[in-house]
């Protein structure tokens, strides 16, 4: 290998980054395994990570016996497994070790190293671990953007950073992946050993998640319809009709929990008749207010793929897929691993290029894009808002769109349009409330009346769902009552306190009480995102808030996608469900386990490393402590279980001995 010049070396995560990041700096030539660029720096690349976790038989005794496969026996003798010096091994994947051979050469060539890991903590530790294999002793920058197009790529050149500032990305990336083997090793072990049979694989994240799919399950199979009663005046001013809805007094009997429904149906009818003989309705208050609302907030990844799910039926791994390809590979979008649905304030600069790129790539939004203003600031540009990573936007860089692949231009589509939309007036409408009194119940009218269409006229067209087969039963209960939307939407005659209008009729509809949907990956992920609000308790649902809810943007979908392969979920259509085999972990693994409290107290102390306020030991020598905890308990249910066998043996054997 001819040996580069010396001076400064950039290390990518992928082969793609690092191919952007050498046309950035000027390639000379390329050689194998990394490109020579100008003023003596070169540009060389990992195959994502190149090192993993040693399994436990590194750390467990040589005596102990071994499989058919060369494995070594799984003994509760030998549980916990906790290493006391961690050990990491070259990847076994075709190319590493070659790969990993080269990249210590140029390091040994070179005066300055720059980490170009992906921005976020796995990017920082997968870059970093190769620094500490090679033992790295000179200078290290950081090379850190969120677009990897053109102007994206000089921009990051121009800004790099110290890379001991992001210590706290890589030790919490390291902490994440010593507490999930942790976690997953000895508790998968305990359990499988001393449960029913069967492998009982269990994860910091997949369990919940598995969790909450199990009990929504259990809710829709189990849900019993109640019937109800909606009742409604069909009323008119001078020949213009409207709807009013009733509206119950306080106290009113017959009502649910909430006091919205009315269940007693028989009081109800007995209502409808009573209110029918009436003829005419009086104006109680009539108010009318200006609504503005703003464009809807770019997407996070999260986000395009619930959204994705439920207009194409995509799974969450083939957006992801799509939004990386777009990113990584065609270089039209931001980096798609982001929880953060706003974007820096720096960046509405960018918008008449960005604009200009969008409908060159996608030329069917020519006309959206020639209408929008690029002076507006929507408040999605807001710092105080952004996270480690922005929204998903386009960038200021065009292809040609047959480039990309349906899926692609399916979600540029998606992504392009959100940006867009910021650029467009604020929706404004007058929305009016009338009360009135038929008889002497109360009744609400609504009605709503379109001043500014702004934004939501790049959404007349409202995008339809992917055809799904479902059964009556279960599409039932996917449905949205659309009378409160159509009753919102109406336009009311003028109308003001002391008015009397016609009554044209009070009619009562039969209804029943809908169970939940069931969960699509889509639904999944966004579950996953806000789980808090399964949770009554403020203060958990404030850590569960900042923990960003259970897993992360770049995890979620694979956690769907292991739990399917592990057969503990099954996809019927869209829809998910947790297997018989996933009920069986369920029912092994612990309460604590089971919770998402566990993963949201876990977020919330990686997120304290990353800001440096906790060390990487101290959280993983806490980890260990829970482990060891949730092994005793296994230890204490198991003989347990066998003093109440022992108990009802010995209780047969006496009472043969009676009838004998």
């Amino acid at each position: 290998m001819p040996e580069p010049a010396t001076g400064t070396l950039y290390i990518a995560e992928k082969p793609s980054l690092g191919r952007a990041i050498a046309e950035g700096l000027g390639i000379v030539r390329r050689e194998n395994g990394f490109f020579v660029c100008r003023n003596g720096t070169t540009v060389t690349w990992c195959f994502g990570h190149l090192f993993e976790q040693a399994e436990p038989d590194a750390y467990l005794p040589d005596d102990i016996p071994t499989t058919k496969r060369g494995k070594k026996m799984w003994r509760l003798r030998d549980l916990p497994v906790i290493p006391t010096e961690w050990k990491t091994l070259v990847r076994k994947q075709k190319g590493v070790k070659g790969q990993l051979s080269v990249i210590g050469k140029l390091i040994r060539s070179s005066t300055v190293i720059v980490n170009a890991g992906d921005p976020d903590r796995e990017g920082q530790l997968l870059v970093d671990e190769v620094l500490e294999h090679f033992r790295v002793r000179k200078p290290v920058k950081r090379f850190w953007v969120s677009a990897i197009d053109p102007a994206s790529i000089k921009k990051g050149l121009a800004a790099l950073k110290e890379n001991q500032g992001y210590a706290g990305m890589r030790d919490a990336a390291r902490a994440r992946s010593r507490a999930d083997w942790l976690l997953g090793m000895n508790l998968s072990r305990a359990y499988t050993l001393t449960g029913p049979g069967g492998l009982i694989a269990v994860g910091r994240v997949q369990t919940p998640t598995l969790a909450m799919v199990a009990r929504r399950d259990y809710a829709v199979r189990h849900f019993v319809p109640k019937p109800y009663l909606a009742i409604t005046a069909n009323l008119s001013k001078e020949g213009e009709a409207f709807r009013a809805k009733w509206q119950p007094k306080p106290g009113q009997p017959g009502m649910d929990e909430e006091g919205k429904l009315l269940l007693d149906i028989p009081l109800g009818r007995s209502l409808v008749e009573k209110l029918a003989k009436e003829k005419t309705a009086t104006v109680l208050s009539a108010e009318t207010k200006r609504k503005r609302v703003h464009p809807p907030k770019v997407y996070s990844l999260a986000d395009i793929q619930a959204e994705a799910n439920r207009l194409y039926g995509f799974t969450a791994e083939e957006t992801l897929a799509g939004c990386q390809a777009l990113y990584e590979k065609h270089k039209v979008t931001s980096y798609p691993r982001t929880d953060s649905s706003y974007l820096p304030e720096s960046q509405h600069a960018e918008a008449p290029s960005v604009l200009a790129a969008v409908a060159k790539t996608f030329p069917a939004t020519a006309k959206a894009v020639e209408k929008a203003d690029p002076t507006l600031k929507s408040p999605v540009f807001n710092d105080k808002k952004v996270t480690a990573h922005h929204g998903i936007v386009p960038v200021a860089h065009a292809v040609d769109w047959s480039q990309l692949s349906d899926r692609e231009q399916k979600l540029y589509r998606l992504i392009a349009k959100r940006y867009i939309a910021q650029f467009f007036p604020v929706h404004e409408y007058d929305e009016t409330v009338v009360k009135l009194s038929i008889g002497d119940e109360t009744f609400i009218a609504r009605g709503r009346v379109v001043v500014v269409k702004g934004w939501k006229a790049l959404y007349a067209k409202v995008e339809k769902a992917a055809p799904e087969k479902r059964s009556v039963k279960s599409r039932k209960g996917d449905e949205k009552n659309e009378s409160d939307d159509e009753d919102a939407a109406q336009t009311l005659p003028p109308l003001q306190k002391g008015d009397v209008v016609d009554v044209l009729s009070v009619d009562g509809r039969e209804d029943q009480t809908k169970p939940p949907a069931y969960f699509t990956e889509g639904t999944l992920i966004a579950a996953m995102e806000t789980i808090w609000k399964s949770f009554d308790d403020p203060h958990l649902q404030e850590k569960l808030k900042e923990a960003g809810g259970i897993g992360t943007p770049a995890t979620r979908s694979m956690i769907i996608q292991e739990l399917k392969r592990k057969n503990y979920l099954e996809t019927e259509g869209k829809k998910l469900h947790c297997t018989e085999e996933g009920r069986q972990v369920l029912l092994t693994a612990s309460p604590k386990v089971r919770s998402a409290v566990l993963t949201a107290q876990f977020e919330a102390k990686l997120q304290e490393i990353e800001r440096g306020t906790t060390t990487l030991a101290a959280f993983v020598s806490e980890y260990e402590d829970f482990i060891r905890s949730e092994l005793a308990d296994v230890m204490a249910k198991r003989e347990g279980a066998k003093a109440e066998r022992k108990a009802a043996s010995a209780q047969r054997e006496v009472s043969g001995a009676s009838e004998g």
